[in-house]
């Protein structure tokens, strides 16, 4: 079943009309498995990430989510809260203009994305840019976790 299943879809050739809107993912919990796994495959294995006892003598209090692992989940967040574009056959990520690690996301953290459609370009008949403003809320911090401009190219069939 796709992640967009129940997404709502929007023509290719609306997207310009919904430059300025707001969209907001579902809730994702950051536990310690998470960043233990993030950890792991990305050879990261810094005490503040995995070792609860030695991260608990540190500002933080505690583990804290790898600033790239939340980075990394703005795509399942994204799938949970942008609307389908009829017709795309894919998206990928095109990059980032912007990227800032604003406040740590401690394990055990639920966090959020909130997506602002910045700008859509049509680069050829086929391919369309599309530009957001992206922060990730942490339940009950007054700081997001990141905020950055995101590039995605969505490609027709």
């Amino acid at each position: 079943m796709s992640v967009w299943a129940d997404a709502p879809k929007i023509p290719a050739d609306e997207l310009a009309a919904h430059v300025g809107q707001v969209f907001h993912s579902h809730w994702f919990v950051v536990d310690q498995g998470r960043i233990d796994a993030f950890a792991k495959v990305t050879e990261d294995e810094q005490f503040i990430h995995v070792d609860p006892v030695q991260a608990a003598a540190t500002p933080f209090g505690g583990t804290v989510a790898h600033g790239f692992l939340t980075l990394s989940m703005l795509s399942p967040m994204a799938y949970s809260a942008l609307p389908r574009i009829e017709g795309i056959a894919m998206g990928v990520n095109y990059g980032f203009d912007r990227v800032r690690f604003l406040h740590p996301v401690r394990s055990g953290s639920r966090v959020r994305a909130r997506f602002t459609l910045m700008a859509v370009t049509q680069r050829s008949p086929r391919e369309w840019q599309l530009t957001y403003d992206v922060s990730v809320e942490i339940e009950g911090a007054h700081k997001p976790a990141l905020a950055a401009t995101w590039l995605t190219m969505q490609v027709t069939a």
